[in-house]
């Protein structure tokens, strides 16, 4: 059985490619930017038949209607997923021929109500697990995406998914989990993309546990910070998200158009950081684009927000592809020039200081705060002394905590997220802001004392 996965390193997460008799292909949990599939089975000689669904996503578009528009692929998905695309409807317990590779469905609840896992067989190898988020290298996906009030019956079936949902299948069995390690979806996700039973049997500290009660009171209290747009994405998907072709693009604006623009749409500056602190457009949130772009678009920006788009080096395509990638459709344009053009315009312009460890530390011992924007735990392994900590995707709503006339120094892992934390600040009117370059490895580095909660 040929198998190539396909990782998105931002969300974590894996879909993959099942060649099947026949020069037919699978494609597993797919994501809405499907030309790498197509593009991948066309390489091989494969028509894409299949798109096999193990449950309703909420971290990303599906890309199942991209493809079955563009290559009629039949649709598999839980029938109490009750999708609305045409489909067909499967049940625990139910088998069928895949263009001659057989195929189980086995019910496998917890991280969603309908989620259902798919188990191939073929007569040259071990079983293929392709187990979504119900189980995973290392751990399972986290069971609170639903609603507050169906948590704990959720973690309770997650229990009984992961002790006995796949354990009639034999050790050699090769697991191909879509959640991973880095997706917000996970609890406990190892490096590792892809395991054995065998091996999750012996190591995965969630198999581990037998008391089912402690281990609903445990398992919620794992889980990170869950990004707002998670909520929103479940009921697209079950509808059937339009189809990117549909979407219209941004417009090329010059720069007095796209001022006029500014108005009514977010401007989502896309530059590394340095570029961004040396001068932007008034009002601009700053988010690099990198592997965990659509993530933060999707976190600090609303659904249905008109957006406009101030570029660097990266292709256009490749930003917009992020965005649809999280449900962010409404583009209005691109600042044609970007900012050389802004500037050359006399438009106006915004700037931010960006401190090193050395100047970041000179205005903290001259009264700034320090404002660390990474998730808890992460503060918890060290720490600038007397920093305040609030998760970047929380800022928004945790502004009045902080002195709009008190001077700031932001700081992150690296730089990016306090980019972005900074300019919410200069958004929101504060004044003074610093954004430490390099983050708290930068201030590690310069030997300056860290403290651990």
């Amino acid at each position: 059985m040929k198998i190539q996965a396909f990782v998105h390193e931002g969300l974590g997460n894996s879909s993959y490619l099942v060649e099947l008799p026949g020069q037919r292909a699978a494609i597993v949990d797919p994501d809405r930017s499907v030309a790498r599939y197509l593009a991948a089975a066309e390489d091989r000689g494969l028509a894409i038949s299949h798109v096999l669904e193990t449950h309703l996503h909420a971290d990303f578009i599906t890309g199942a209607h991209e493809l079955f528009a563009a290559s009629a692929a039949n649709i598999l998905a839980s029938a109490t997923a009750e999708l609305r695309l045409p489909h067909v409807a499967l049940r625990h317990g139910q088998s069928m021929d895949l263009d001659g590779l057989r195929i189980e469905v086995l019910a496998s609840p917890g991280h969603t109500p309908e989620h259902i896992a798919y188990v191939l067989r073929d007569a040259n190898g071990p079983p293929a697990l392709f187990s979504g988020g119900s189980l995973m290298a290392g751990g399972a996906a986290r069971t609170d995406l639903i609603a507050p009030e169906q948590t704990e019956a959720l973690t309770h079936a997650q229990f009984r998914t992961i002790h006995s949902a796949f354990s009639s299948l034999p050790d050699e069995t090769i697991l191909f989990p879509t959640h991973g390690g880095g997706s917000f979806c996970a609890a406990g996700a190892g490096g590792e993309r892809t395991s054995t039973l065998a091996l999750e049997r012996a190591t995965n500290p969630l198999l581990a546990m037998h008391d089912e009660d402690e281990f609903v009171q445990w398992f919620p209290t794992t889980f990170p910070a869950a990004p707002r747009y998670f909520f929103k994405l479940r009921p697209i998907n079950q509808r059937g998200p339009q189809l990117s072709r549909q979407i219209s693009p941004p417009a090329e604006l010059e720069p007095a158009a796209f001022q006029i623009a500014t108005g009514t749409a977010v401007v989502i500056d896309v530059r590394p950081q340095v570029e961004f602190m040396a001068g932007h457009v008034p009002g601009a949130l700053s988010n690099t684009f990198r592997d965990a772009f659509a993530t933060w678009l999707g976190w600090l920006v609303p659904l249905d927000t008109p957006l406009l788009f101030v570029l660097g080096p990266e292709p256009r395509q490749r930003v917009l592809d992020e965005c649809l990638l999280v449900g962010q459709e409404r583009f209005v344009g691109v600042l044609h020039g970007g900012m050389d053009a802004w500037r050359a315009a006399g438009l106006p312009l915004a700037d931010a200081g960006l401190a090193d460890a050395r100047t970041a530390r000179g205005e903290l011992l001259d009264g700034a705060l320090a404002l660390d924007v990474r998730e808890p735990d992460e503060f918890a392994t060290g720490h600038i002394e007397g920093a305040l900590n609030i998760p970047l995707g929380s800022l928004q709503e945790q502004l009045a905590r902080l002195d709009p006339l008190r001077p700031v120094v932001t700081y992150c892992g690296h730089g990016e997220r306090s980019a972005s934390a900074l300019s919410i600040l200069q958004g929101a009117g504060f004044g003074e802001l610093h954004n430490l370059n390099g983050g708290i490895d930068a201030w590690k580095e310069a030997s300056y004392r860290v403290v651990a909660d």
